[in-house]
């Protein structure tokens, strides 16, 4: 049985979380690796990326996804219910609060420069976040050759986020069959080049 100050640490991590997480899910990432992988050291990024490759193929939004999915894996079914009410009850005031005062200042120039602001800064949280995937996800050529295509796909055809991850889970099964018949080591994690111990000189 979990600690009830297990899911006071999640319901608060993630209260704290969701009100700067502007652009979504996504966003939460650099924070996500702050307080989760690097200070509390529940997950690896691998599996935050994991995490978010899940939270992105569920129904509704990323950053809800995202919380049930951390909390349960650190915490269980409550810890799950923990982080979810930790990350929606700070949005849902906060949206309340952005979409009445909007109605009121949407005409204002300094409401409309801060928003451009904040734009800009969803860009770098969201290009940040897709440098810190990369690094666990793109382990072999052939994950980066299929985010590349992923990604042409997307700008030339237009796809839908589903779809393109439906697909990314296709080609990642035929391309491990493939090499699995052609006798190619399949590759799951990033190699780690081991580090060589340094040479002492022996005394003759």
């Amino acid at each position: 049985m979990k600690s009830n100050k297990l899911f006071i640490e999640l319901f608060w991590l993630f209260f704290k979380m969701s009100p700067v997480t502007f652009g979504g899910g996504y966003a939460m990432i650099p924070i996500i690796e702050k307080e989760i992988v690097q200070r509390k050291k529940w997950m690896d990024m691998r599996e935050v990326s994991d995490t978010l490759a899940l939270g992105g193929t569920a129904p509704g939004a990323i950053a809800i996804n995202s919380a049930i999915f951390i909390g349960y894996r650190v915490g269980g079914m409550l810890g799950a219910v923990a982080a979810m009410f930790g990350a929606l009850f700070p949005t849902f005031i906060i949206v309340i609060v952005l979409g009445s005062a909007y109605l009121i200042f949407q005409d204002n120039e300094y409401v409309n420069a801060a928003f451009k602001g904040i734009s800009g800064a969803v860009v770098a949280l969201i290009g940040y976040a897709a440098i810190k995937i990369s690094k666990n996800s793109i382990i072999d050529k052939s994950t980066a050759s299929l985010a590349i295509l992923m990604v042409v796909a997307m700008i030339v055809l237009n796809l839908h986020p589903i779809l393109v991850i439906f697909l990314g889970a296709v080609l990642g099964i035929i391309i491990t069959k493939v090499k699995e018949k052609l006798g190619i080591i399949v590759q799951f994690e990033r190699n780690e080049t081991p580090k060589q111990p340094e040479k002492t000189n022996q005394a003759s």
